[in-house]
């Protein structure tokens, strides 16, 4: 019997490496390696109900895998070679109620 599995993406963080003349914060991208990420087609009733509601295209629903804490809400993810931004709230199931390794819902549009 064949096992699902994920592949590796890639989460873009923003961390702060100093402070302008002005004293603004100023950040820099870091990309953090996530494990075991499904990554499906965003199904076309999806697709026209986040369009309706937020006005952004979902392209792909990522399934993130339990135990992982990262903050997913407008992100920038990387994978295929491409950049996408998540958009939304992630929706998150109980873990101990899904009988599979993913628990979180995160849809994600083209960007850059």
């Amino acid at each position: 019997m064949a096992k699902i599995e994920g592949i590796t993406i890639q989460l873009v963080v923003k961390v702060k490496t100093g402070t302008d003349p002005f004293g603004k914060p100023v950040y820099k991208d870091k990309p953090i390696d996530v494990e075991n990420v499904l990554i499906s087609p965003t199904s076309s009733d999806d697709v026209v109900n986040h369009l309706n509601l937020t006005g952004k295209k979902a392209v792909y629903t990522l399934g993130i895998p339990k135990g992982d804490t990262h903050d997913w809400e407008d992100k920038e993810v990387i994978f295929f070679n491409k950049r996408w931004k998540a958009f939304g709230i992630p929706l998150e199931g109980i873990e101990d109620l899904i009988p599979l390794d993913w628990n979180k819902k995160v849809m994600v549009e083209r960007y850059g």
